[in-house]
């Protein structure tokens, strides 16, 4: 496929502190586009893990973003919201205090509005609509194996715990496609190279793609991914295919990774974005930022 993505610049109305800041730094609001690739080709094959990587700005998330949108039954885990749809009965529960930064459901809840359903919400291993074994499987997969978590109902959940509830429902779906922003960024880093080893054991059990963006690259030796593309600031964006991983995925380590001795074959390259800022010159001021001087632009 060949990606296209760039953002015009909003229009703005010049402020008294907008007019400080360009004047301390010689700059005017941008204007135009930014382009953040033009005919990128990406070669995308059935079942492939795709990870986008890069510092926050570069990029990874809309070209990721791009690619998903030529894709058919693509699953975006950021869709799924914590209210579970046709929630099955389940024991109502009454406690005190707050669980897991959420307060409890109230002793006298208000009556449920007609036509908006009742009943308490559902805990996650009755979530998933799957039956016990597959679920309780699904959500050890997904970092979510201890046996009091799958008791509990999503709002009782941490947030780096319902990212991996909504990873779970995501594949409970078995979509061809499932993508996924920020992929691990809320998990510690063992349990993130863990969840990834496990996303690669399901992809390469099921043949389901993923389409994932990060800005930690300490996963790519558990997630082995079939494509790495790496975005920079500057506007440069290289792709690499590696070696086939079918049947072959890591082994999670707790105490740390092997190197990823694959074979990496470039597959494309560009320097199609917007003009990257001249580096910083000048004079430092306003506690360690660079302001301009007539030798050049401030970076960011």
């Amino acid at each position: 496929m060949h990606l296209s993505v760039s953002h015009a610049f909003l229009p703005k109305k010049p402020s008294v502190a907008a007019s400080v800041v360009m004047d301390h730094f010689g700059i005017g609001f941008e204007t135009g586009r930014h382009v953040i690739a033009e005919d990128f080709e990406l070669p995308v094959g059935p079942g492939d893990v795709v990870v986008f990587t890069g510092e926050s700005g570069s990029g990874k998330s809309s070209l990721m973003r791009a690619a998903a949108a030529q894709l058919e039954d693509v699953f975006d885990i950021d869709s799924l919201s914590l209210d579970v749809a046709h929630s099955p009965p389940s024991l109502s529960g009454r406690g005190r205090g707050r669980v897991g930064g959420f307060d409890p459901p109230s002793e006298n809840p208000r009556p449920t509005p007609p036509g908006k359903g009742g009943g308490s919400p559902p805990i996650l291993v009755d979530a998933l609509g799957l039956p016990p074994e597959e679920a309780m499987a699904l959500l050890s997969r997904c970092g979510l194996g201890e046996a009091r978590l799958m008791l509990r109902t999503p709002a009782e959940l941490s947030d780096g715990q319902r990212y991996r509830f909504r990873l779970a429902r995501a594949l409970a779906r078995k979509p061809r496609w499932i993508v996924a922003d920020e992929f691990t960024a809320t998990l510690d880093r063992p349990l993130a190279r863990i969840v990834s080893a496990n996303i690669r054991r399901t992809a390469d059990r099921t043949g389901g793609g993923f389409l994932l963006a990060t800005t930690h690259e300490d996963i790519l030796a558990d997630l082995r991914p079939d494509l790495h593309v790496r975005c920079a600031l500057d506007g440069r964006i290289a792709c690499e295919r590696l070696a086939a991983t079918r049947s072959r995925a890591a082994q999670p380590r707790a105490q740390g990774s092997a190197p990823d001795t694959r074979k990496k074959t470039p597959c494309s390259s560009t320097n199609s974005g917007s003009p990257p800022v001249p580096s910083p010159t000048g004079r430092t001021s306003l506690g360690g930022i660079t302001a301009a001087t007539s030798s050049g632009w401030c970076g960011s």
